[in-house]
């Protein structure tokens, strides 16, 4: 371990040296090569879906570990994108002339060794790769065993390219040793890793935190909540309710609790019995609700948990104080959103929410680099320091101060 972590350290000083066009030129090279290679990706996926099955993951789960050819050609298009996206490193921040006649430069620079822990979705070992690539960093990758193989197949792939352009492949390589042994060791090498980034389970996140020497970026839990306030648009509410809890249940930034004022209960809650129903999710609800829809009984753990499936509590509350406590005790501070016409009622939501990401009428949903112009992403982060919501390339750089004078002395 050690001996790998100090070739992925010493490689920090090589891609230092490669400007914006050529760490660009490569990014390309590697969507190329991807696309070249996308049959034996297919095929090494092919593999874990088979296991997954054998070992029953659910069929969420399944979904975001299967690739095809079309999902194999978008992760290509990923990598185009932030081939594309503006440079990140020295970028000039902030500058000024101090009394003594320095001249001082606040300048973006890489972090330096990320490891990023996280699970089943094999695109995310190419996405965060580049994404580390474009903002100078070295990349350790450690996936979940489900994705072992497809993984391993992206991995190789791009650390060909990186060898043909006589770059060490320490900048992009998965952790040699992925059991928990590994993972706690590489939590520990502070000398070496400069950040830890876990995606994932609640159990990991919790694991990773209390445990690691390196700082941590938590991508936690995404326990989002919806409001129908009183004054909204009741139309427009059904479709975002259902836009944020179906369109893709099994992510992150899916709803599993939609919060209905008192005021409407009885209008919209027959709507959207009707539409979820539809969309065959099973829903759960506190007694005010079950008096207008027939639903199973939601308990304190049910608002408590991550369903990341087609599931849904529904409570009833008096109002956005009552709205805003319940997310208070219950949120996860990743995504949350309120549909109301009331401005005034929408702004004290919006000041008011701890989350990373806040809402007015539209689907918590679109808590995503891509739709947030970022590209694609590290994760979702729920902390406060140093990055918060979607983690992109700018995310990845930290600042030094650059000092220029002409003899001054103090």
């Amino acid at each position: 371990m050690k001996d790998f972590l100090r070739k992925a350290k010493a490689s920090t000083q090589v891609i230092a040296t490669l400007d914006g066009k050529t760490k660009n030129r490569i990014l390309n090279e590697m969507a190329d090569a991807l696309l070249e290679n996308a049959s034996s990706i297919v095929s090494a996926n092919e593999k874990d879906m088979q296991a997954g099955k054998e070992n029953n993951l659910d069929s969420a789960l399944l979904d975001r570990l299967l690739l095809d050819e079309s999902r194999v050609s978008a992760i290509a298009q990923s990598l185009r994108e932030i081939a594309g996206l503006k440079e990140p490193v020295g970028r000039v921040l902030e500058g000024w002339v101090t009394d003594d006649n320095l001249r001082i430069e606040k300048v973006s620079v890489p972090i330096g060794v990320v490891g990023v822990i996280y699970e089943s979705r094999p695109n995310v070992t190419s996405d965060v790769a580049a994404l580390c690539f474009k903002s100078g960093n070295v990349a350790i990758l450690k996936g979940g065993k489900e994705a072992e193989h497809s993984n391993f197949a992206i991995a190789k792939v791009l650390q060909s390219v990186l060898s043909n352009n006589n770059l060490p492949v320490e900048l992009i390589s998965l952790l040699p040793d992925s059991s928990r042994e590994g993972v706690a060791k590489l939590i520990k090498e502070d000398a070496y890793v400069d950040l830890i980034v876990p995606r994932g389970g609640e159990g990991l996140i919790r694991y990773i935190s209390q445990n690691s020497s390196v700082p941590v970026v938590k991508h936690d839990k995404g326990l989002c909540h919806t409001y129908i306030h009183a004054n909204a648009n009741l139309n427009k509410a059904v479709e975002i309710a259902l836009n944020a809890k179906c369109q893709r249940p099994g992510v992150c930034n899916a709803m599993e609790t939609l919060l209905v004022d008192k005021a409407v209960a009885k209008d919209i809650l027959p709507a959207l019995y009707k539409r979820f129903v539809d969309a065959g999710t099973k829903l759960k609800g506190c007694a005010a609700t079950k008096q207008f829809i027939f639903i199973d009984s939601a308990t304190d753990e049910d608002y408590n948990t991550e369903y990341l499936a087609n599931e849904l509590n529904i409570k009833i509350v008096e109002g956005v104080d009552a709205a805003i406590a319940h997310i208070t005790h219950y949120g996860s501070g990743h995504s949350e959103a309120i549909v109301t016409e009331n401005h005034s009622v929408a702004e004290k939501f919006l000041d008011t929410i701890d989350a990373a990401c806040v809402y007015v009428n539209a689907s918590t949903r679109f808590t995503d680099g891509g739709a947030f112009g970022f590209g694609a992403e590290v994760g979702i982060s729920t902390n406060k320091l140093h990055a918060r919501g979607p983690m992109g390339i700018n995310e990845l750089t930290t600042y030094k101060f650059k000092i220029y004078g002409s003899g001054q002395v103090r």
